[in-house]
């Protein structure tokens, strides 16, 4: 396959290429949900595409902020799957699947405890079955500190991760100018409301590290990671958490085949998440193109109908020594 991405002449802006995918999504696979319950007392919801058998692959899929089975990448890779006749699950975050999770804390950027939790139970359930990864923006970067974390130990034969925001604290300040804080507001306002709820939930209201109305003032990541996300998950403050949980450096610890897919317009990023080749594993593929923005790499159709060059991409790396092929 062609690994190079070209865009059609309408959809050479970032921002198109980011926001075009979300408004015109595809229809979702049915899918069922399996629920796991945590050490710690928490929950973390599996959305299973298709019945899995000991033996035979499983793609796991670990969507980006905010993000669920409803996101428009995550519907386009199960359908690809599908196609594929490969069986998918999608790993929630904490808080992501539609139901509030039961403690204070939520997820983050580092967070590859819950993802090795999932991991272990896959394995435990299904030993012979190869497991596959695909992470996206958010869930891209655990992805990418899972790899390089649990080197030779990771469960995952091969991993891809798209639009990674793998230094943390320069996608911060990248959100905080110019058009991309249209996207920093959006998100920010959905995390707010989700700790608005905490807060009101009389069990968490004193585990909150904020009252209601310092919430409202959280109005960019690097303020909302600094008074919410370090202090519910065991950080000094947000330098800590960035510098901790940023994956850049762990793509050169990486031992097994990692496929890294960035756009170089991403409107969420800067040139700071690019590793050089010497903080690239001799394991990770590292794609970098002029065009893609984030999480959006349309390669053709029309506006209302665009078609996309990811999934193809993903699939037929992630089974390129396979016997399973995708239909072209």
């Amino acid at each position: 396959m062609n690994k190079l991405f070209s865009p059609p002449w309408w959809a050479t802006s970032p921002h198109i290429q980011t926001i075009l995918p979300f408004i015109f999504k595809v229809t979702k696979p049915v899918t069922f949900r399996q629920r796991q319950e945590l050490p710690d007392g928490d929950f973390i919801d599996l959305d299973w595409l298709g019945q899995a058998q000991n033996g035979e692959p499983i793609l796991v899929v670990v969507h980006g902020l905010e993000g669920s089975t409803e996101s428009h990448y995550v519907r386009r890779i199960l359908t690809e799957a599908k196609k594929a006749k490969i069986t998918a699950v999608v790993h929630h975050h904490r808080g992501c699947s539609g139901e509030p999770n039961r403690l204070a804390r939520s997820y983050h950027s580092g967070d590859v405890n819950d993802l090795a939790f999932t991991l272990s139970q896959l394995t435990h359930y299904y030993p012979n079955s190869p497991l596959y990864a695909v992470g996206y923006s958010l869930g891209g970067n655990v992805l990418t500190k899972y790899q390089g974390s649990a080197q030779q130990n990771s469960l995952i034969e091969k991993a891809v991760v798209v639009s990674a925001p793998l230094r943390l604290a320069a996608c911060a300040k990248r959100l905080e100018s110019g058009f991309s804080t249209v996207y920093q507001r959006f998100l920010i306002k959905r995390l707010q409301r989700k700790m608005l709820d905490k807060i009101n939930t009389a069990d968490l209201t004193a585990q909150m590290p904020i009252s209601k109305k310092q919430l409202k003032m959280l109005n960019t990541f690097y303020l909302f990671d600094d008074k919410v996300t370090a202090p519910l998950h065991g950080f000094t403050g947000v330098n800590d958490y960035y510098q901790q949980s940023s994956g850049l450096n762990y793509l050169q610890h990486i031992t097994k085949p990692t496929l890294v897919i960035h756009a170089q317009d991403d409107p969420f990023m800067t040139d700071d998440v690019i590793p050089n080749k010497d903080q690239l594993s001799p394991m990770v593929e590292y794609e970098l193109h002029p065009f893609g923005g984030h999480v959006g790499f349309v390669n053709g159709g029309w506006p209302w109908k665009p078609t996309f060059y990811l999934e193809q991409r993903i699939i037929n790396f992630l089974l390129a020594d396979n016997d399973i092929t995708t239909q072209q």
